[in-house]
């Protein structure tokens, strides 16, 4: 079934989500678009009167979060019903109605931030002494007047907000180049036809068995890029000056440190973790080390690194089969968290099979008035379990999140989003190891664990310190010319593949086709969320007192506190190295097993 797309009255009820659980029918949802609509407006009310009284401040606050949840129920109806059906007029329309309602709430409500900002947090301090129901809001007020001493004139955030469609301008030009105007040439396939070589499709190639497709994909690729080098290294160093530039105006020490205010993250632990994987490097060394004796090469060159070690997974898992192995992999999770697994499936959380007009890959997406429902493209492979598994690990934290906090504690920071869905995969993969007597499913799912280690954990941090590198020569008064970047790119490449890989020439323009370069030191949390998983299943599944217990209180944490303290209620330190060396134990303990079934 999974392979069969259907148009999506044609797909079984029980395989799709049950939206009727946010709205009964489209025509009570558009009632409540025009009740809201006219709420949204009052708004505006508040204006010029937020800070004048501790009653005034709660009275706006209770306002604007009633309002917002309001709109949030609207939205997510809209979405979720879009989504599962793109092609449905209907859907479109109404996503349309939403998206325009919460653009001029958010217009509505802009005079909000600066009319707050513009009295010391004292006032607000003794606004909350005043009146006692303030007290619930005090770490939601303590977020805003945290980026206080970062906030300019209202002259000053004038000039820089008109100039903000300048300010994306690089990573504009970078998406333009490298989506649009890159062309790659034509590369031939495993059946000797020529295909013209993408971006999409260059994983397929540099996966490939065949080893000279492999290399022709790499150099043809890489090579392309090379010939635009300047133009790249001139779009990545405007981006960086532009960040440079409003970290100096807003009052920061660095770019560094002002992409990682809004986490409260300090500067050390991005500087931690680059360390304390630097130091750690000889576990990598010996995956790669690993490949080369596995795939019987003489040489091993960086596009040896990305092919699959062991043939697939052939095994079909249809969806039944799915949530039983899942429950049991989970249920070291305890009894509370199998019961709402068994919701997500008898309630119909899930949004099974592919059909016409449905979005592609998976995601988790809800909030506090609705299920938090998941989108799957499912295809009976051992990866679409473990894409359901991932998404429950999301659904459960927002459930726990909702279930235990006000509503302006119920959102979860990125930071930690993906720490929970990654337990779930892991606990996942470490029960069908522990219980399969297939050894070549067990060599496949060590395979792709491995895999999972070496770039969301190695790779990322070293894009991490590419980054921190390369801002801080900007901020010292160096120049990002094509040179100085590609040699310091190719030197960290050097450094983490180790003596034992032939670092290919070409390897130094591969800085110039990833995107993540423009989303401000986003990288390092990729590195953050394994490592925190890794933790706390070692924690879990080896009995440590108190490590599950501690683990639900995290996932009930919602947003009540910054990510960094939030971790600490799982007794995960990430100020410390020991959360990343667990991580690298792991790995290393990974290669060994994979030695012994090979």
């Amino acid at each position: 079934m999974g392979n069969v797309q259907k148009r999506r009255e044609e797909v079984e009820e029980k395989y799709k989500w049950d939206l009727t659980l946010i709205y009964k029918s489209d025509e009570k949802w558009y009632e409540d678009l025009n009740i809201v609509d006219k709420e949204t407006e009052k708004i505006s009310n508040f204006r010029g009167n937020i800070v004048n009284s501790a009653k005034n401040l709660l009275d706006y606050i209770e306002f604007s979060l009633n309002l917002e949840r309001k709109l949030y129920k609207l939205y997510y109806y809209a979405h979720l019903n879009f989504d599962s059906d793109t092609t449905n007029n209907n859907y479109q329309e109404m996503k349309g109605k939403v998206d325009n309602l919460l653009l001029k709430y958010n217009e509505l409500d802009s005079f909000s931030t600066p009319e707050m900002m513009s009295v010391d947090y004292d006032v607000i301090k003794n606004f909350i002494k005043q009146e006692h129901k303030l007290e619930q809001y005090a770490f939601l007020l303590e977020q805003i007047y945290r980026n206080k001493e970062h906030v300019l004139s209202k002259e000053e955030e004038k000039i820089i907000s008109s100039f903000s469609n300048l300010l994306g301008s690089p990573e504009d030009v970078f998406d333009s180049l490298t989506d649009s105007d890159l062309k790659f040439g034509t590369i031939k396939n495993e059946n000797g036809e020529d295909i013209e070589l993408t971006e999409s499709n260059y994983t397929k190639f540099i996966e490939s068995d065949n080893r000279e497709i492999r290399k022709n994909a790499f150099e043809k690729l890489l090579g392309t890029y090379s010939n635009y080098k300047n133009t790249i290294a001139k779009t990545f160093s405007s981006n960086v000056e532009v960040l440079t530039v409003l970290a100096k105006l807003r009052h920061y020490n660095s770019s560094l440190e002002a992409s990682l205010f809004d986490d409260n993250v300090d500067v050390k632990i991005y500087n931690n973790l680059i360390d304390t994987i630097s130091n750690n490097l000889s576990v990598l060394y010996k995956y790669f080390d690993l490949r080369k004796e596995v795939l019987k090469l003489d040489e091993f060159h960086l596009y040896d690194q990305y092919n699959a070690l062991v043939p697939s997974c052939t095994k079909k898992y249809s969806f039944e089969e799915a949530r039983k192995i899942i429950i049991s992999a989970l249920s070291v999770l305890g009894e509370d968290y199998v019961e709402i697994l068994n919701k997500a499936f008898d309630e119909r959380w899930i949004d099974v099979y592919n059909n016409v007009g449905k979005r592609t890959g998976a995601y988790s997406s809800g909030f506090y008035d609705t299920k938090p429902y998941i989108l799957l493209n499912y295809e009976e492979t051992f990866n679409s379990v473990s894409t359901l598994a991932h998404e429950l690990g999301h659904s459960l934290h927002t459930y726990y999140s909702c279930k235990n906090n006000p509503y302006q504690y119920s959102r979860y920071k990125i930071f930690v989003a993906e720490v929970a869905s990654t337990v779930n995969e892991l606990l996942l993969d470490f029960y069908i190891l522990n219980n399969s007597n297939d050894n070549d499913e067990k060599k496949y799912i060590i395979s792709d664990l491995m895999n999972s280690f070496k770039s969301t954990i190695y790779r990322q941090v070293m894009f991490a310190e590419f980054e921190r590198d390369m801002h801080a020569l900007k901020e010292e008064g160096g120049v990002l010319t094509n040179e100085t970047i590609s040699n310091h790119y190719y030197k960290l490449n050097q450094k983490y593949f180790g003596p034992n890989v032939v670092v290919d020439e070409l390897i130094k323009f591969e800085w110039e086709r990833i995107p993540h370069f423009y989303y401000d030191f986003y990288v390092y949390k990729y590195a953050i969320g394994l490592s925190c998983a890794c933790f706390i299943v070692s924690n879990i599944l080896n009995g440590k007192e108190n490590a599950l217990e501690d683990y639900k209180k995290f996932l009930s944490s919602g947003g009540s506190d910054y990510p960094i303290n939030e971790l600490l209620i799982a007794n995960v330190d990430i100020t410390s190295s020991e959360v990343i060396e667990s991580a690298i134990k792991m790995f290393d303990d990974l290669i060994k097993q994979f030695k012994t079934l090979n």
